[in-house]
């Protein structure tokens, strides 16, 4: 295996053997704690625009399936591993991570020591990076002049309107970078489900006369989606809503928070959250590296109800006087525990009690 370097901003040097596409990246470095769900990670479209370190010290081991794809092709612009897997093996599998990596154009580095850089990372913060061949002082100066794309919902929103259709309750679903999960879990439980892109806006939504609105994860910056916000101010007052990640981002946009760039953020899926109202602990999955800010919510109509318990970082808001609630956290999973799936029950329930009411006052 060819050599190939890791070089964060601040001038630190990983090397490590190369795998997957041979190509050189810079992206946004991040860490991820989980201990398998590798593939989820990979193509979950919040990770766009980051390059993302593996705690856990061997990945790849059960392969690639056809099962995992949180979307087509990898979010992640490259992975950083301690060891990847030289004999996978799972009867699922269709092939290795290297050579899916490979066929789909995502580099990758193996043989890092994952936790020096991920100490480096929590103690620096996140950082911007660049992978690869060769090392020279001219890498650390692109990587002073790389800036972080702000049209990442752009590229990864749906560019046409499309349907997953039932006979049951009917949700919009804004796209801001989707994970397949959700989707999933809204067809289980029997929800007809109309897909729009991030930049519809309201008329066209209220247009399908839809039951409720769901606005989807997403990656990079809640402010540089602004555009959007007009869209939920609109829809929360007809309709209930629920906003999950950057929907939950974008709905406290929306309602006059603010939001700020954590230091390394929260990625994995062991993050203890807890429900004020009921004392309950769940442990979540998690893939945000921004946040609500606390200062000044008490100027706007939002209720904190949920709250991470290490850092105490809001997890949850919902609307005083409307029907409408958000996440930070990933309910669907994917991986990780299932502890929060209830959420999309309540929003069911939500739906179901509003329209009640709806038909009473008619």
């Amino acid at each position: 295996m060819k050599k190939r370097y890791l070089v964060l901003e601040n001038g630190s040097v990983y090397e490590g053997e190369a795998f997957g596409a041979d190509i050189e990246v810079m992206a946004e470095l991040v860490f991820n704690t989980g201990m398998s769900g590798y593939q989820e990670s990979i193509t979950d479209l919040s990770y766009r625009g980051e390059m993302i370190v593996f705690t856990y010290p061997l990945i790849g081991n059960y392969g690639v399936n056809r099962d995992d794809f949180e979307s087509f092709r990898p979010a992640a612009a490259a992975i950083v591993v301690h060891e990847i897997a030289r004999r996978p093996s799972n009867w699922r599998q269709m092939m290795s991570l290297p050579e899916w990596a490979e066929s789909t154009g995502m580099p990758g580095i193996t043989g890092v020591d994952t936790r020096a850089l991920t100490k480096e990372l929590r103690d620096k913060g996140a950082m911007k990076a660049a992978l690869v061949d060769a090392y020279s002082d001219d890498v650390l100066k692109k990587l002073a002049l790389f800036e972080t794309d702000k049209t990442l919902v752009h590229d990864a929103t749906t560019k046409t309107q499309y349907q997953n259709p039932t006979d049951g309750v009917s949700i919009a679903l804004i796209d801001f970078g989707l994970k397949n999960s959700i989707l999933r879990s809204l067809s289980k439980r029997g929800v007809n489900v109309i897909v729009f892109p991030a930049n519809t806006d309201a008329k066209t939504v209220l247009a399908a006369h839809p039951d409720g609105i769901l606005l989807s994860n997403g990656p990079g910056n809640p402010q540089d989606v602004a555009y959007a916000l007009p869209m939920i101010q609109t829809l929360q007052e007809q309709l209930p809503l629920m906003g999950i990640c950057l929907g939950h981002q974008l709905f406290a946009l929306a309602n006059g928070a603010k939001t700020y760039k954590m230091k390394f953020g929260h990625r994995g899926f062991n993050h203890a959250v807890r429900t004020l109202s009921k004392d309950r602990l769940d442990f979540t999955s998690q893939n945000h590296g921004y946040a609500v800010d606390r200062d000044g919510l008490d100027q706007t109509d939002l209720i904190v109800t949920h709250e991470e318990i290490n850092d105490q970082t809001i997890e949850g808001l919902r609307l005083k006087n409307h029907s409408a609630f958000s996440v930070q956290f990933h309910p669907d999973a994917a991986p990780g525990p299932h502890d929060a799936e209830y959420l999309f029950d309540d929003f069911l329930k939500m739906i179901a009690e509003t329209s009640k009411e709806t038909t009473q006052h008619a």
